[in-house]
Formats: C-alpha cells, sequence, structure tokens
C-alpha cells in the first residue's frame, strides 16, 4: 500500500518500506505481551493501587515497543532502558516534591528528563512517562517518594530487560542488546 504513495511524500511521513516478517512481527507482539505481563504483576503487587499500577505501566508499555518492536535500535539498549528510566525518575520525584503547582512540575520533570538523559547519553523517550507519572501519579505514587525509583520503576526495568533479553535470545537475527 505505501509503496504507491510518491516518494516525496513518503519521505516526508518517515514511512519506511522495509519489508519486516511475519515472524519477526509475531515475536515482537508475543515479547511485548510477556514484558507487559509481568510488569502488570510486580507494579499490583508493589503498589497494591490498581490505578497507580497502570499509570507506571504506561511508560514500560512504551518501552516494550523498543525493546521489541527495534530490539537493535539505539533507544533500546540497556543503558538508554535502565540510565533514562532511572535519571527521569528521580528528576520527577524532585519535581513531585519540590514544586507545589502538578501542571509546572510535570512540564519541568519532563524537561529536565529529556536534558538530563541526553548528558548521560540514555535518551530513552519512555523515561519521560517515568518522570510525569512521579509528578501527577497521585497519593500511592507520592507515599513511596524516591523509593519510587527502585520499586516499581527499577523493578520494571530489570523484568523489561531480563525479558527482552529472553525473548530475543531464540532468534540470531534479534540478539538483544545488540552488542551480542
Amino acid at each position: 500500500m505505501w509503496h504507491r504513495f510518491p516518494v516525496g511524500v513518503r519521505t516526508w511521513f518517515g514511512i519506511e518500506l522495509n519489508p519486516i516478517s511475519h515472524t519477526e512481527r509475531l515475536i515482537s507482539a508475543v515479547g511485548g505481551f510477556l514484558g507487559i505481563f509481568f510488569v502488570l504483576l510486580a507494579s499490583w503487587a508493589v503498589l497494591g493501587d490498581r490505578s497507580a499500577a497502570l499509570l507506571i505501566v504506561d511508560s514500560m508499555g512504551a518501552s516494550a515497543v523498543l525493546l521489541f518492536g527495534v530490539p537493535h535500535g539505539t533507544l533500546s539498549q540497556p543503558w538508554a532502558l535502565i540510565g533514562g528510566h532511572s535519571v527521569s525518575a528521580v528528576i520527577g520525584v524532585a519535581c513531585a516534591m519540590l514544586v507545589p503547582n502538578p501542571f509546572v512540575g510535570a512540564a519541568l520533570a519532563v524537561g529536565l528528563s529529556i536534558g538530563g538523559m541526553h548528558y548521560l547519553r540514555c535518551i530513552h523517550p519512555p523515561g519521560g512517562a517515568s518522570a510525569i507519572t512521579a509528578v501527577i501519579g497521585g497519593p500511592a505514587v507520592h507515599a513511596l517518594g524516591f523509593g519510587y525509583l527502585f520499586a516499581p520503576v527499577l523493578l520494571n526495568v530489570a523484568i523489561m530487560l531480563v525479558t527482552g533479553i529472553g525473548v530475543n535470545w531464540f532468534f540470531a537475527w534479534r540478539r538483544y542488546p545488540a552488542g551480542l
């Protein structure tokens, strides 16, 4: 279908025409399912509040797309995953504690997280969601304070990382991390 669009239109929109096999798509989907299923179990166990757990899982859903959809991408690699979520979680909690206005705090958390990830060379877009969740996550998330970094964020990151390695290990063309 996309090949019918003029090249200039495809280029402007960034539509990629590289063929992806049905097997590749299926592996990506199964990996995403497994990663999020395990993360949901862990988040509910840690937080107890299902609505707060669902907010936290949002950022992991975006990480799942990267880890399983583009496992060799720069933004999918372990340092990006671990560093991006970590620095963003710390910045988000600090903004939640120090900035009384949640609109300003949320915006500041995301902006500072982007800057922090740039300087630490760990750009991982879902980290922005970890930052904003620390600010707008509600009482269950706020009660965690900086513990939010360890459980659920780093716990979920570890689950995603192990699942990413495990799912992709069986397929030589999908080794994760890319260095393997």
